[in-house]
């Protein structure tokens, strides 16, 4: 088995005030047509803005049809127009830069990712994200070294406030490989825990994640199997993930590592077969132990506000809806590190295990005496 060793190489460049915009592309269908602007824009585009909001974008001159500006809503669309809503450019809000390399070769690198920084571009985030520094890193090697590599990109999730490995392709072919293995991770989830158990030692990856949650867990060890599925929910256009009897199977091994009884929370550590978006945070809050600082889920892997399903109808400058008011997936504040990958490489079939620093709060007493009696 190869281990990565420490490494102090970080690279990043800091974010500009404005991103520059964004363009949206359409091109009117048969089925769209005789279909007003306005009609368009605000039927196929609901969760992007309101009503009014899709006017005063519209009278802004944001929207081309056949590269012309157009500011009457009312214009009636033709079969085959091409239609561009341009977004004005906007401050995304604060997140870190730099990031730190575990492991690079010519097939892969992996990333210690710092909790707040948004892995592919998404909402209010679609140029602070790892993905733009990659691609930055990469153009800047191609200006010196006249090289004409693609960028890495990212195979697999980590939530914005999660911090630690994001393992990423450098070739096509190590892109299928690695998604391959972390599909097939999933795809084996079934009803009989001692099985998947058992198949974490054919597995071509395993992640280990350290989390601190609230409350002491009494157990020395919980296997949770609670499937994960979507609801409707304000502000998360596709749905929010809860735990959900009709969701689909995930599978989480949770060992407790300190307990702390003074302040009541726990530090634990989380082995993953499935990947389901925000499983960890799900899995943890539904035995009843959400993560400390999580503004989203509560007990029972539940957001904290599932009310009504009100849309605000006020909209922010750019015309879109404002923020919303209650917690989305994206806000940070909890703890939760994806601490160690071990996989087989993509090319080499070699044992690979990569480990990401852990941040003082997620270590235990003894770790911290360990680390000081170091230095």
């Amino acid at each position: 088995m190869s281990t990565s060793s420490l490494s102090t190489q970080t690279f990043g460049l800091p974010w500009p005030d404005l991103n520059d915009g964004l363009s949206y592309n359409d091109v009117v269908k048969p089925s769209d047509s005789e279909l007003t602007l306005i009609e368009f824009y605000s039927s196929k585009y609901k969760s992007s803005a309101p009503l009014q909001g899709w006017l005063q974008r519209i009278r802004n001159g944001q929207i081309t049809v056949d590269g012309e500006v157009v500011r009457d809503s009312n214009t009636i669309l033709r079969v085959g127009s091409e239609l561009v809503y341009h977004r004005l450019a906007w401050r995304e809000p604060d997140a870190p830069y730099l990031l730190e390399v575990l492991y690079e070769d010519d097939d892969m690198i992996a990333l210690n990712k710092p909790g707040g920084l948004q892995v592919l571009p998404g909402g209010l985030f679609q140029q602070r994200t790892v993905l733009t520094q990659l691609l930055w890193r990469q153009t800047q090697k191609i200006h010196h070294l006249a090289c004409q590599e693609s960028h890495p990109v990212p195979v697999h999730r980590l939530g914005r406030g999660t911090s630690g490995i994001l393992l990423c392709a450098k070739t096509k072919h190590a892109k299928t490989q690695l998604a391959a293995y972390f599909a097939d991770g999933t795809s084996h989830i079934g009803d009989d825990s001692d099985t998947n158990m058992k198949l974490h030692t054919i597995r071509k990856i395993s992640k280990i994640y350290r989390a601190l949650v609230t409350g002491i867990l009494c157990e020395d060890e919980v296997i949770v199997k609670q499937p994960i599925g979507t609801v409707r929910y304000p502000g998360v256009a596709k749905g929010l993930y809860v735990a959900s009897p009709t969701g689909k199977p995930a599978l989480s091994k949770v060992e407790v590592l300190e307990r702390d009884m003074q302040k009541n929370h726990t530090i634990v550590q989380v082995e993953i077969q499935s990947g389901r978006p925000h499983q960890i945070r799900i899995h943890l809050s539904f035995i009843g132990h959400p993560l400390l600082g999580d503004p989203l889920y509560v007990a029972g892997g539940q957001p904290k506000c599932l009310g009504s399903d009100f849309v605000d109808e006020s909209f922010a400058d750019d015309g879109g809806f404002k923020r919303p008011t209650k917690p989305v997936p994206g806000d940070c504040g909890y703890n939760l590190h994806a601490h160690q990958v071990v996989l087989s490489h993509p090319s080499s079939n070699e044992v690979i295990k990569i480990t990401a620093p852990l941040p003082l709060v997620l270590r235990t007493r003894e770790e911290i005496e360990e680390l000081s009696s170091v230095k």
